[in-house]
């Protein structure tokens, strides 16, 4: 058994994203090992919490102790907006290094969890230990047919920290260092092992993963759409909206009765999807939800009939989520949502023009709300994938893997 120390930014037991894959990866890392595990002080009381409430329950609860590192609340008032958040990220994972040379914490490894980027540095390696780096993700450019629905605006936000990711990728010679002395790296795809120009000393896996569930095969009679996320240009909640509207009016008036779109999140463009519903004539069919808790996110998942997620970023935390109940999951075919579903699924739209692609996803809809042995055959994959790849099980086992392989080249 060995002792692993682990940064994570955010952790928190009670949430999810990336704050609730902080604790299962911390979670999965302690059932063969002792972690020693890095965060910010703003995690400190919803962990200390969980664990008083959960302390006997499990064995590995044993084996995780926290230290808290931040800067000063002083100093913090200028960390706002993305921009500037981005910045504290960078920092904070650079003075972290230097704090933990004067802990002098003794460790086998070192792993730094990041917040499934391609381009924040990790300093890790400076503790002269095994360095492991990961999930290492790439989020690609939002397309501009796409980007340009929400203003001119975004487009400018969208891009200009498209150019600042440039320039670390490109001219920072600390993510240099990260790559060279990185003895094992996670990449969640392909396109982040070539965006770092990675040739060796690294797998590619997806990095998003859930619990298994007990899950509902009770026949359906209502035909729930089910979207999960933020309000943002990212998540791409308009062609969620306008597809589900396309594929409403193809039904007869008995079978809209028992259809209906379900959106849970929050987020600065909420208005704008409601306007959406509105213009498209299907606002009484489309329930916005306030953001819930987690742990009262099963039910809507339950009774939800697909996933529609249409998210153009590189990751999807909710794609497993939904994948753990057989829920099929319609998404673009792309580097994020599209390579976690199952290699087979017909579910992965390709990109194409704006009201094209709309039409593809509708149409898509419809054939699983209309083809019961094609809905069935979708079904089956996306538990299949869910078992076989993205259980917290199997994360277990490849944490294990890098942890315990003496070799630079390693595989799952």
């Amino acid at each position: 058994m060995k002792t692993i120390l682990i940064s994570a930014y955010a952790v928190n037991p009670f949430k999810g994203s990336e704050d609730g894959m902080g604790w299962n990866y911390i979670s999965q890392a302690a059932v063969n090992h002792r972690v020693v595990a890095v965060t910010r002080h703003n995690n400190r009381q919803d962990i200390e919490r969980y664990i008083a409430a959960h302390t006997g329950t499990a064995d590995w609860m044993e084996r995780i102790s926290f230290l808290y590192f931040d800067w000063p609340q002083w100093t913090l008032f200028w960390k706002k907006g993305p921009m500037l958040s981005m910045i504290y990220y960078y920092l904070w994972q650079l003075s972290l290094a230097f704090w933990l040379v004067k802990q002098k914490v003794s460790c086998d490894i070192v792993h730094n969890l990041n917040f499934h980027n391609d381009w924040t540095p990790s300093f890790l390696w400076m503790l002269n230990r095994k360095f492991v780096w990961g999930p290492v993700g790439h989020h690609p450019a939002v397309p501009l047919t796409f980007l340009w629905r929400y203003g001119w605006r975004e487009v400018i936000k969208d891009r200009a920290i498209w150019i600042m990711k440039w320039c670390f990728w490109n001219l920072d010679p600390l993510l240099a260092l990260t790559r060279y002395n990185a003895d094992a790296v996670w990449c969640m795809h392909d396109a982040a092992a070539d965006r770092l120009r990675l040739k060796e000393r690294y797998v590619t896996h997806p990095s998003v993963a859930a619990a298994p569930v007990v899950a509902d095969k009770a026949v359906r009679h209502d035909f729930t759409v089910l979207s999960i996320g933020r309000f943002v240009p990212l998540k791409g909640f308009d062609v969620t909206v306008k597809a589900f509207a396309a594929f409403y009016r193809t039904l007869d008036n008995d079978a809209k009765k028992k259809t209906v779109l379900k959106i849970i999140g929050k987020g600065p463009w909420k208005s704008k999807i409601s306007r959406i519903a509105e213009e498209e004539g299907v606002a009484h069919a489309v329930e916005i939800i306030d953001w819930m808790p987690q742990a009262e996110l099963g039910r809507l998942y339950r009774d939800a009939s697909v996933f529609l997620f249409p998210s153009h970023e590189g990751a999807g935390m909710v794609v497993p989520e939904a994948l753990r109940y057989g829920i099929p999951v319609l998404c673009w075919d792309n580097i994020g949502p599209g390579s976690i579903v199952h290699p087979e699924s017909q579910l992965k739209v390709p990109y194409s023009g704006y009201r094209n692609s709309v039409h593809t996803f509708s149409r898509r809809l419809l054939r699983l709300y209309r083809d019961s042995s094609f809905y069935a055959r979708e079904s089956a994959l996306a538990y299949a994938r869910f078992s076989s790849s993205l259980s917290w099980d199997v994360k277990a086992q490849q944490l294990d893997t890098f942890y315990e392989s003496e070799n630079t080249l390693i595989t799952f």
